[in-house]
């Protein structure tokens, strides 16, 4: 990072991966705090040396640059209070923690970095449970009981489908549910030595029942009773959790959707019903071209792949133990797929086909096993070379920690569409046309989507937010973009007004 990195910090307002203190003599104590809320949501860039005024809007007078007495000092300080038994682990390296003249004075630039969902919670105080915080556009925020045991159940290699549940047995199997997975586990695996076994067997190495060697307890696994399970023992132990599906495509005035699935007691409501009667639906009519392969005809194309892939992460990645919905939505122009739950590595590292262990292992297996996934690391690049194949718009993954819920949106709608060059052209004119492929893109994301945020760029070029960051102020900069800066959150819209000359009009709120 270097001085015209800090000015761009500074200029483009990202608070909810940047928080200025301005750190006199010595380390703030709200450091700290920040320090966890950044490795527990997504990292980011503490900067001591700069005092922040918050109800300020124009960059110009929000910040002013103080400076640290005696950086080196500081800089030692802080890495002898981090190796202590201030924070429960020390997630940094040397190169994190910089001195970086600017402006005539030292700033002490510390970067944190995402922990590892391994390492996480990240604490202090050695009080796991009010030494916990989280990040979002507010400022660093205490976490809930209930964030930090998703932190801690997420910090489990093996899963959190193989826990025993208390009570329920082989009477809540709904039947007809297993036997229909059975035949299909069957017809995938015709010679395989499970399809002897009986029903209690064959779920005990299928993952789906337990017994405990230490206390001979035995009965269903969660994923055993959420997979299989009859509608009523699934809603008794899991009422914090919802499965829907809206058809929202071809509506008619007046209609909020043209086909719903939803607990409405027509159906045993287990997860196998539900990812079996929804891929069907989302799939029905996208073309399927004609194709021989010898005598076999081949009508699967990569786009129904990615689809059936999106569900079969929505069921494996959620998070059954918070409240919330595993939702599907399908529109005319998109695919909207949401899940409680968190991810557990970045998204950055999920776009690049990083390996992020599923929540559920055994409903992993158990999907595989009839040919619903990818082998591991490979599911999301599934997804984005399909789209990409279809030059439609990168899929777009989007966390809300706050809310305990991932999104991943799949639009059907072309990169840029040639009626949105046309309209960039006559806004802008032949200044558009100057532009590097990327500020086009940018552009073109920004007059589709009517206004984007730095993380939303991320996602699309697939780069930082620094880097992000330098191409939204360039853009700023020439007036074809405008900031609107919101406390500790930044959206960019288009500046409409560029072709009558209203070139300077850099934010709505007269900071950039």
């Amino acid at each position: 990072m270097n001085a015209n990195d800090i000015n761009i910090l500074l200029q483009l307002g990202e608070r909810i991966t940047f928080e200025c203190k301005k750190a006199e003599g010595q380390i703030p104590k709200s450091v700290w705090e920040t320090y966890s809320s950044f490795a527990n949501t997504i990292g980011g860039t503490i900067m001591l040396g700069v005092k922040e005024y918050m109800d300020e809007t124009s960059s110009d007078k929000r910040f002013e640059i103080t400076g640290v007495a005696n950086p080196q000092k500081m800089r030692k300080e802080f890495f002898d209070t981090l190796n202590s038994n201030k924070v429960n682990r020390n997630i940094l390296t040397d190169a994190d923690v910089e001195i970086i003249q600017y402006q005539g004075y030292d700033l002490l630039c510390i970067h944190v970095p995402q922990a590892d969902y391994r390492q996480r919670p990240i604490y202090i105080n050695g009080n796991i449970m009010n030494g916990s915080f989280k990040r979002n556009y507010e400022g660093d925020y205490h976490c809930t009981e209930d964030d930090v045991k998703a932190m801690i159940r997420d910090a489990n290699d093996s899963g959190n489908d193989s826990v025993l549940m208390e009570n329920y047995t082989m009477d809540d199997i709904d039947a007809p549910t297993l036997a229909a997975y059975r035949n299909r586990f069957r017809t995938a695996n015709p010679d395989h030595v499970w399809n002897d076994y009986s029903d209690r067997e064959f779920l005990l190495n299928m993952g789906g029942y337990i017994v405990d060697r230490n206390t001979r307890r035995e009965g269903l696994t969660l994923a055993g009773l959420l997979m299989f399970g009859k509608g009523l023992p699934i809603r008794e132990r899991f009422d914090n959790i919802r499965m829907d599906y809206l058809d929202m495509t071809n509506l008619q005035p007046d209609s909020r959707w043209s086909d719903r699935l939803t607990y409405d007691g027509r159906w045993e409501n287990n997860l196998y019903n539900f990812f079996m009667r929804v891929q069907s639906k989302l799939v029905s009519d996208i073309k399927r071209p004609f194709r021989l392969e010898g005598m076999e005809r081949i009508d699967d194309t990569s786009v129904h792949k990615a689809i059936r892939e999106a569900l079969t992460n929505l069921v494996i990645h959620a998070d059954y133990m918070v409240t919330g919905v595993l939702k599907v939505e399908k529109h005319d122009d998109c695919f909207v797929f949401s899940n409680p739950g968190t991810l557990k590595i970045p998204v950055m590292d999920i776009y690049a086909g990083g390996n992020s262990k599923a929540r559920n292992p055994n409903m992993q297996s158990m999907l595989r096993m009839i040919g619903f996934g990818d082998n591991i690391g490979s599911g999301f690049p599934t997804i984005l070379n399909a789209w990409k194949k279809e030059n439609w718009r990168k899929p777009f993954l989007v966390e809300r920690t706050d809310l305990h819920l991932v999104e991943l949106t799949l639009s059907m709608v072309s990169l840029i569409p040639e009626e949105c060059h046309h309209a960039l052209n006559e806004i802008y004119g032949s200044e558009y046309n100057r532009l590097d492929k990327e500020c086009q893109l940018v552009l073109a994301t920004a007059i589709t989507e009517d206004n984007i945020s730095n993380y939303r760029i991320q996602q699309l070029l697939g780069k930082n937010p620094l880097e992000v960051g330098r191409i939204l102020y360039a853009l700023v900069d020439k007036g074809m973009l405008l900031s609107n800066n919101r406390g500790r959150w930044t959206s960019y819209s288009i500046n409409s007004d560029y072709s009558q000359g209203v070139k300077n009009s850099r934010s709505k709120t007269q900071g950039v």
